[in-house]
């Protein structure tokens, strides 16, 4: 049966709520949720809807995630810009105790066999960590060391919010971009597997979906709704930054 894998949703409830009701049309036996749930500005719903999707839902955790229940500690990494702190102390403290425990819980990686693709590796970023920066135009030479002798022929990620889907060496990699926050084009993106690999944008009220953040408590909502839903960042700017960015 197939498998939906969704990455970085980042609470955009809406998003999620479309790319659930695309997901009705097919016999998807599992989602994979591949990292990044939070921060965002419905980051508690946001995990509630994943939990009663009436799928089964399996979970690997993202940086954000990571960051976020750091947050609750007063221990994010200095690595991270003062100005996404705010949003993850936010998304942090709107999480119940069972929710932090449950997030807390998530490995880095997850392995299985789909019909047609065999072993399939999740991660967020890379197979090593959950911050690595690669893209569609990474030189091979760059991630030959990080995809090879890997026990999975087929590898997907996510982490950088823009689908690709490439050989490195013999591993086939596939980045499942981003439901809540994708660059390029509005809307929300995913992944169908098995037999085949298909890459899917759902569509969705877009408007709608702003005014309900805006509504929020988010710290920054009117950002988010404005840059994140209704706009987003143009492709080629965000490849231009992640070249001074990648495996870094």
């Amino acid at each position: 049966m197939p498998v939906a894998a969704l990455y970085d949703i980042h609470g955009n409830l809406p998003a999620l709520e479309a790319v659930l009701a695309d997901l009705q049309q097919t016999n998807v036996d599992t989602i994979v949720v591949g990292g990044d749930v939070l921060p965002g500005p419905m980051p508690q719903k946001t995990l509630h809807c994943l939990l009663h999707s009436g799928v089964p839902v399996q979970f690997i955790h993202g940086n954000g995630d990571r960051e976020s229940l750091a947050a609750l500690r007063s221990e994010i990494s200095s690595a991270v810009p003062e100005q996404f702190r705010e949003v993850l102390r936010w998304s942090a403290h709107q999480l119940d105790a069972d929710q932090v425990k449950f997030i807390t819980s998530w490995p880095l990686t997850l392995q299985m066999t789909i019909d047609g693709l065999g072993e399939v590796l999740f991660c967020h970023a890379t197979p090593r960590n959950d911050t690595e920066i690669f893209s569609a135009t990474t030189p091979e030479s760059k991630l030959l060391p990080i995809f090879e002798g890997l026990p999975a022929s087929v590898v997907i990620c996510g982490h950088t919010h823009m689908q690709f889907d490439r050989m490195v060496g013999k591993t086939r990699v596939v980045n499942a971009g981003s439901v809540g926050m994708p660059f390029g084009e509005p809307g929300a993106c995913w992944l169908l597997l098995g037999p085949e690999i298909s890459l899917r944008r759902t569509t969705y009220d877009l408007h709608q979906a702003a005014d309900r953040v805006r509504a929020t408590a988010y710290p920054q909502a009117q950002d988010f709704a404005a840059r994140n839903i209704l706009q987003v960042p143009a492709a080629a700017q965000i490849l231009e930054m992640y070249k001074r960015a990648e495996l870094s």
